[in-house]
């Protein structure tokens, strides 16, 4: 057994006894691979140890990928910070994109999916902790960002997104995803994704709904920037 696959099998074992802990079918929880700066071949080990869904920073890093990759049935997500010269490529060759936070890339995105496509699936970002640094739109924002987005012809509104602020206490952890989840409770527009939780703190995203948990790091290890020279965890993993 390679070193990925004994971690997606330990990460797969997480996720199920923290579903079982709040008497969640542990099916309802996917996991979205976070393969930034990845090797093609890790993904291809991933792939071949039942990971399909990958999610991915960096828009020209992705596209290299996804044309070495394109034989494997694999499904892309893009999860990091969008620039509008960015979006017609995001929404010609991505499945899911979860970090839209404005309604300006939302049009773009609606604007510029490919006709010969399904329809692009978008869940809001919410910088549900208030730091200046992190992207997101503000909670109060989310009833008529959301409404707006929905709306959109060639997206398809599937839930919200957060990265909270980093704690080790999980309490707090799991205060910042039930905020998120009440939020998209209050919308009343039946959606079904809750996209939250990384490597360190899936259990408690876990406990308040999360469906899709992003996960790096307890996957592939720390990462190696090429401009650095040390190891770095980043968020989105």
């Amino acid at each position: 057994m390679s070193t990925i696959e004994s971690n997606i099998a330990k990460v797969t074992a997480r996720i199920r006894e923290a579903a079982q802990a709040v008497a969640r079918d542990p099916d309802e929880v996917r996991l979205l691979a976070v393969s930034k700066t990845q090797s093609a071949d890790a993904i291809r080990q991933a792939c071949d140890a039942g990971v399909h869904d990958f999610g991915e920073n960096y828009l020209q890093e992705a596209l290299e990928k996804q044309a070495d990759l394109s034989s494997l049935p694999l499904v892309w997500h893009f999860i990091g910070p969008i620039q509008s010269n960015k979006t017609k490529s995001i929404a010609e060759h991505f499945d899911w994109v979860h970090s839209v936070d404005r309604l300006k890339i939302a049009q773009r995105l609606s604007d510029q999916r490919p006709a010969e496509l399904p329809t692009l699936n978008i869940c809001l970002q919410v910088n549900v902790s208030g730091e200046a640094s992190k992207a997101g739109c503000e909670p109060r924002d989310v009833p008529e960002l959301a409404r707006a987005i929905a709306a959109l012809p060639r997206l398809r509104l599937r839930g919200l997104m957060a990265i909270p602020k980093p704690t080790e206490d999980p309490a707090e952890q799991r205060a910042a995803f039930a905020r998120l989840r009440q939020l998209q409770s209050e919308l009343g527009l039946g959606l079904d994704t809750l996209s939250m939780g990384m490597s360190q703190d899936l259990e408690a995203a876990v406990a308040e709904g999360a469906t899709w948990v992003r996960i790096g790091t307890a996957l592939f290890g720390t990462r190696a920037y090429p401009s650095q020279t040390a190891t770095v965890a980043t968020p989105h993993d």
